[in-house]
Parts: C-alpha cells; sequence; structure tokens
C-alpha cells in the first residue's frame, strides 16, 4: 500500500459481514477496500455454527429480515464462484413438555401469520426424524427454508467475489484512528501500513464495533457474548438438519426457562448441526466474560449432559474438539444496520449476536443499497437504526 491510497467505500472488519458489506458493494460499482488487522474469518465468522435460519427469530421483521436473507444466499449459491456447502434442509425445535408445546404452537400460529413456512412436529414426527431422539420428546415445530453454510467458506467466497468486483482486501492492517474531515467530507484513516482515505467508512467490525466508533466518537452498545461449541466424530447419521430445543429461545431473549442452575448458570441450551461430512457441532452456550475465549471443562461438561438428555445414544460419541466464539451482542437482540446521523458518511453494519451468519446476506445487500443512496432498501431498516438506543434512554429519562 502507498503511504497514501483513497477508496469510495473503507469496509473495516474481515468477518463474514465485512464480506458481504464488500460483495455487494463492489458488485454495485463502489471502488472497495477491506481492512482487517489479521486474517479473513479471524474471529467470530470462524467460531460459530453455519445456520441461516428463521425458525429462532422473533415472528414479524425479526423473522422477514432472515427470510429475506435466506433467499439472498440460495441466489449468492449460484453467482459465487467459490461453494460454500449451501444446503436447505429445514430445521426443527423439539419440545420436552406440554408447557413448551403449547408456547410452541403459538409460536408457529405466530410465524404464519408472518407469512413463514412454519408447522407443528408430533411424537411420530420427531421419531420419524431420527431414531436417536430421546423417547419422551412430545413433538416440536418446523421450518421449512432453513439452511446451512460452512461459515468460514462463505466468508471467502464473499470475498473473492469483491475482489472479482475490484474489491482491494488488506490483512494484517490494523486501523489505528481516523477521522472526517468536514471540509472535503472525506474520512482519514491512520493504518498500521500508511494512510487511507475515502468517501464513506463501514464499520463491520463485530465485538471490535465499540473501539472503532469511539475513534470518531460514536457509542455503539456491542458487547461480546461467549458462546461454546463441541464437535463430534462421525460414527453413525444421527440426522440430517439441524435441531434446536425450544428452551433455546427462551436462553437467547433472556428468558427464565426450567432448567437446573448450572445449565441456566451458562445459558445452555441444546443445537445440534450435522455438517456436509457428517461431523456433528453441538452446543451452546451463553455467557457475558469479556473477551475471554478460552474453552471451560465445565461449560462443555453442560453442553455434553444437555446433548445426551435429547439424543442418549450418543453418549460414547468421540469429541474431536471443543472451541469458543464471542458474539456482538446488542441490548434488544437486533443488529446495528444503519448510517450514523452525526457523522455523515458513516456507517454501521455489526451487532448481530448470533445471528451473522444467517444475516450476513441482507446486511451487506442493505448497506450497499445506504452506500449507493437507493431510495428503498430491501427490508425496512427503521428497526435497526444506531440512534434507537439513545432515544430508549432519553424515555427511560
Amino acid at each position: 500500500m502507498t503511504s497514501t491510497s483513497h477508496a469510495e467505500v473503507v469496509v473495516i472488519g474481515g468477518g463474514i459481514i465485512g464480506g458481504a458489506v464488500a460483495y455487494y458493494a463492489a458488485k454495485a460499482g463502489l471502488a472497495v477496500t477491506v481492512v482487517e488487522r489479521g486474517e479473513l474469518a479471524s474471529g467470530t465468522s470462524s467460531r460459530c455454527d453455519g445456520n441461516i435460519l428463521a425458525i429462532d427469530k422473533d415472528p414479524g421483521f425479526d423473522s422477514q429480515m432472515s427470510l429475506r436473507s435466506q433467499q439472498l444466499v440460495k441466489e449468492l449459491s449460484r453467482e459465487l464462484e467459490h461453494p460454500f456447502e449451501y444446503r436447505a434442509p429445514g430445521s426443527i425445535l423439539v419440545c420436552e413438555s406440554e408447557e413448551e408445546m403449547e408456547a410452541a404452537q403459538e409460536w408457529v400460529r405466530r410465524q404464519r401469520e408472518a407469512g413463514l413456512p412454519f408447522r407443528m412436529l408430533d411424537r411420530a414426527d420427531i421419531r420419524q426424524e431420527s431414531p436417536y431422539f430421546a423417547d419422551d420428546l412430545l413433538g416440536g415445530l418446523e421450518c421449512a427454508t432453513d439452511s446451512t453454510v460452512n461459515p468460514y467458506l462463505l466468508t471467502y467466497s464473499l470475498f473473492e467475489g469483491a475482489k472479482q468486483h475490484g474489491a482491494r482486501i488488506l490483512l494484517r492492517t490494523e486501523v489505528t484512528r481516523f477521522k472526517r474531515d468536514s471540509a472535503t467530507g472525506r474520512f482519514h484513516l491512520q493504518t498500521s501500513r500508511g494512510e487511507l482515505t475515502a468517501k464513506q467508512v463501514v464499520n463491520a467490525a463485530g465485538i471490535w464495533a465499540p473501539m472503532i466508533g469511539r475513534m470518531v466518537g460514536v457509542d455503539i452498545p456491542i458487547v461480546p457474548r461467549k458462546g461454546h461449541l463441541l464437535v463430534a466424530s462421525r460414527q453413525v447419521p444421527v440426522g440430517l438438519r439441524k435441531v434446536m430445543e425450544f428452551g433455546y429461545l427462551i436462553s437467547k431473549f433472556g428468558g427464565r426457562r426450567k432448567a437446573d442452575p448450572e445449565t441456566e448458570k451458562y445459558g445452555v441450551a441444546l443445537v445440534f448441526e450435522p455438517t456436509e461430512s457428517q461431523n456433528f457441532l453441538i452446543g451452546s452456550s451463553r455467557q457475558f466474560v469479556g473477551f475471554n475465549t478460552k474453552v471451560d471443562p465445565a461449560v462443555v461438561a453442560c453442553i455434553a449432559r444437555r446433548a445426551t438428555r435429547f439424543y442418549p445414544k450418543i453418549r460414547d460419541f468421540t469429541v474431536i474438539r471443543t472451541y469458543c466464539g464471542l458474539r456482538p451482542w446488542t441490548p434488544d437482540h437486533l443488529p446495528i444496520i444503519s448510517r450514523v446521523e452525526e457523522v455523515p458518511g458513516f456507517f454501521i453494519a455489526a451487532g448481530h449476536e448470533g445471528d451473522g451468519i444467517s444475516l450476513a446476506a441482507v446486511t451487506g445487500k442493505v448497506v450497499s443499497e445506504m452506500l449507493t443512496e437507493q431510495a428503498e432498501t430491501s427490508i425496512p431498516l427503521g428497526p435497526l437504526r444506531h440512534d434507537r438506543f439513545a432515544k430508549e434512554r432519553e424515555v427511560r429519562r
């Protein structure tokens, strides 16, 4: 990189959100430069599962946003040169009590009213789904459009697609400070490899987005939320698609459920995902422990116990490895996909918590539409505005 170079758009962050923004913006004809302080997909995007889900999204705007992202990922599976293990088998939530079955029926009703393809499953459906399920599961629900990808491969595929449209990717390049020149409207970014100028800047830095925001005096209420995953080896085909327990929804949205103190403490709920090679990802947990990514054996054991409650016959399966990721959490569980009014030309695309893979495509699409000043975006952006948190604080006062 020369001592000073210019781009129409600088995207800060080399994860899946940055990749989607770079791809759609470059495809729209913008001159894009991506700045990543490490390697591509070196953060949350390589430490997660790979689901494009509507089943676990709040009915209405949230689930409609996910449905649009599913449609875009299907298109990406055809237009991107490099495959990313795209499959669309649907997914299910399973229930272990009459109380959960009643809540599931209400969840399905609301989702169907929002136009999504949900249906209830009875005990026979669950047994047909997999003979490895526990005998006492009462049923569950299904979303037929849910899909899955390899998140690492999708991230790389998006960046390769962006490069084919002219984007430039700067790796091992850290933004140390930047500011906007009010006279010219240009941003001046100081990096570890020299200076960049840009007309527009997109903050797609995930859990580090608040640090980037502070450089221009913008408060971004994102904090890291740790999650563990186990990888079990293939021994028999336990299942062909994503399975979660209904209690996962309660855990995700911060509610209280009937669980033992340790399961509640670590926010553990069953998440089971077969990969294309038929190894299994098993999760999950939710903890606020800062930026600590060290594997906690107590949490791993708790996840394993929870998994064998639903799949008793996998008790003797071999665990290949375990790992942790940090999800960028926001107080209302919705991402921030927004221009920042007080800093013209500055955009935020972060705060997706555990939905970054699900919502990457629609995020990249709508950010490119904002960057090119389209009159309408693919989804309404009101609920995702950055200033919604400031308005909430004003109301509380």
